[in-house]
């Protein structure tokens, strides 16, 4: 028999652990499908109750609805993170005490929203329950779960009591005797099991309702989830973590670093961050708009229950106990009211407060950038003035330079150089005065200079070498326009002289007799420091040479009596040019300060090897040479068929050549 009472309690143990499994599971779904149901696509404004749904103090219902609530919230949070994030740095010392205030007051303002937004929800569900209108399905969900779970802790209690009550005559009774009420406390203990399953089950829900407010659609689930979307100012993750709201990166004042670019960069700078900050102050006036907009309802609603309570309080006393009891029960209700609607309201007022104390900070703030602005664009259009008149005097002076040159120097070699020298001069003061007027990082432009001066020297050697060459071509003893000179094997006359390069007219011909062979040879400059290619010119001013005309003298012939005659004979020719030759011979004198004798005809004597050789060397003008040696030809030979004495002193014909080549 015991053992047949304990198969039927195991048995019903089984069947209900089964049972209890099943009503758990179904409780759940229904959990699950009644948030699902209850939540609404978007939050419905409260309809306005009619007269005839009045509240038992009939005052009216206030026009709060949680669109506009959950409307300033998402407008307070992105006024915040446009105060704090949203302002450029400009490098001013006073812009981390106005980012810090910046930052303290948006805090203060989020704080207090969300304390106001928390009392108008709990204002607005306090007046939904007390109105006609039915609950939402937020509250209506969160209640039923808080009464299943008071029901269902209720109930747990009372089956432990039971249960404790059947242990209590299990014990007191004789073992044969004990089966039913084991299978009673059995049964008991499985019921207990289902109702602490059921109980955590409605624990979760109201965990799950709680911390999402996107799935009980609730004004309180809104106002959580906008409150979790600045945790650095609510404080409201649930893990800590870092602020994600980092300052705008600041970046040092350039104002003062004495460059345009660096100037104008700043100025831009301070007008982009005034621009930000007018945007701001803007921003912060219709966060206070939406926030007084919120306010003035609540304010009515205020002034009216206080209006009530001061009618209640002016009435004249009543001995009634029902109508004492009314007018006691209206006190309470008016308290009541009263103290949501301050919860909801000074908070609200406070916000507007603080709002009006940050437009005041970024007003001032725009004011110090301001000022900091209008003395860079000063600086700016100053030091544009600058450059302008600084141009334009150099320019001046390169106009009087071009009028001075043309007017004084008439001649053409010096009037080149001036007007070269006056391209260099102008050029150079010229860059000088832009880089001194863009530039402010003279190190930085040292070092590039260097790098980008080395990379020319390198690439651009030869060049750089003719353009300094060039300088010496024009200088005291240099070459001009006309001048005939000898370089690598070439003679010619200059044609023209440029900065890298020397053109030359070729002159080619036999002995003694130059003729131009119609082509230009181009040199460069650079050749005037080649040692292995010597350039011959005539020192400015002269324009002569030396020839010589060579007699060989017999062994017994009369070499004073010839050496007389001959040089006779040469001065007879040179008399016709000794002026021109003395001038230029003045010339030299006047360029160089040694002492250079007069040139003038001379004889020499001289072993040859073919015997005794009478040289006479004369001076001859370079542009007549030819004409003069064709005369100087003609006198000799003439001297030497009509004198006897001399043609018998001379052998073989004579000879006229250059003594210097070229």
């Amino acid at each position: 028999m015991p053992d047949l009472i304990q198969c039927l309690a195991a048995n019903l143990r089984r069947r209900v652990k089964q049972i209890t499994a099943m009503i758990a599971l179904a409780f759940f779904g229904a959990f699950l499908l009644l948030a699902q149901n209850s939540t609404p696509s978007q939050p419905a404004k409260a309809p306005a109750p009619s007269n005839s749904q009045a509240s038992p103090s009939a005052l009216p219902q206030i026009p709060l609805n949680e669109s506009a609530v959950l409307y300033h919230l998402n407008q307070l949070i992105r006024w915040y993170r446009q105060s704090t994030t949203g302002i450029q740095s400009v490098g001013l010392p006073s812009d981390a005490i106005y980012q810090d205030n910046a930052k303290t007051l948006g805090s203060q303002v989020v704080q207090l929203g969300f304390q106001s937004a928390k009392a108008e929800a709990a204002f607005i569900v306090a007046q939904q329950q007390n109105g006609a209108s039915q609950p939402s399905a937020e509250t209506s969900q969160q209640q039923s779960l808080v009464q299943m779970e008071t029901k269902t802790s209720a109930q747990i209690d009372q089956l432990q009591s039971q249960i404790e009550s059947v242990n209590a005559q299990i014990t007191s009774r004789p073992a044969a005797r004990r089966g039913d009420l084991i299978s009673q406390r059995d049964a008991l203990q499985s019921e207990l099991e289902l109702q602490k399953a059921l109980l955590d089950a409605i624990r979760k829900m109201s965990s799950f309702v709680e911390t999402n407010g996107e799935i009980s659609g609730g004004l309180a689930g809104g106002i959580n989830q906008l409150a979790r979307s600045i945790p650095d100012v609510l404080n409201t993750s649930a893990a800590p973590q870092k602020a994600t709201t980092t300052p705008a990166p600041s970046k040092p004042s350039l104002a003062n670093s004495g460059g345009l670019i660096s100037e104008a960069m700043t100025l831009y700078s301070y007008v982009t961050t005034v621009h930000q900050i007018g945007g701001l102050m803007q921003e912060t006036d219709h966060t206070r708009d939406v926030a007084d907009r919120l306010r003035t309802p609540l304010r009515d609603a205020l002034r009216i229950t206080i209006q009530r309570s001061q009618t209640l309080a002016n009435q004249p006393p009543s001995t009634d106990p029902q109508q004492l009891q009314a007018e006691r029960q209206e006190f309470q209700e008016l308290t009541e009211r009263f103290k949501q609607l301050s919860a909801a309201l000074l908070p609200l007022s406070q916000e507007i407060i603080v709002l009006n104390d940050s437009k005041t900070n970024s007003s001032e703030w725009r004011n110090s950038i301001s000022r900091e602005s209008r003395e860079v664009l000063r600086s700016v259009l100053t030091r544009v003035v600058g450059i302008m008149v600084a141009l334009a005097i150099i320019l001046v002076l390169s106009q009087v330079w071009r009028r001075i040159t043309f007017r004084y120097v008439s001649d053409p070699r010096r009037r080149r150089q001036f007007l070269v020298m006056r391209r260099v001069v102008i050029g150079f003061l010229i860059t000088v005065v832009l880089i001194l007027g863009f530039v402010s990082e003279f190190s930085s432009l040292a070092t590039f200079a260097g790098f980008i001066t080395a990379g020319i020297a390198v690439g651009l050697q030869a060049v750089l070498l003719s353009v300094a060459a060039y300088f010496f071509i024009i200088g005291r003893y240099g070459i001009r326009v006309g001048d005939r000179i000898s370089v690598a094997g070439v003679t010619g006359d200059v044609v023209d002289i440029g900065l890298v390069r020397l053109y030359l007219m070729e002159l080619a011909g036999t002995g003694l007799d130059f003729y131009p062979t119609g082509r230009i040879v181009v040199f460069s400059n650079a050749v005037l420091f080649q040692t292995s290619t010597p350039l011959f010119k005539q020192i400015p001013g002269t324009e002569y040479a030396w020839h010589e005309v060579a007699v060989a003298i017999v062994p017994d012939g009369n070499h004073k009596m010839a050496q007389e005659k001959l040089v006779a004979t040469v001065n007879q020719v040179y008399s016709r040019y000794r002026d021109n030759i003395e001038r230029q011979h003045a010339e030299i004198e006047r360029h160089v300060d040694i002492q250079v004798e007069m040139p003038r005809p001379e004889a020499r004597i001289q072993f040859s090897d073919a015997g005794l050789e009478l040289l006479v060397r004369y001076p001859v003008e370079i542009r007549n040479a030819p004409d003069t040696d064709e005369q100087m030809t003609r006198k000799v030979l003439e001297l030497v068929e009509t004198d006897a004495a001399v043609k018998a002193a001379v052998s073989g014909t004579p000879k006229i050549r250059s003594v210097v080549k070229g």
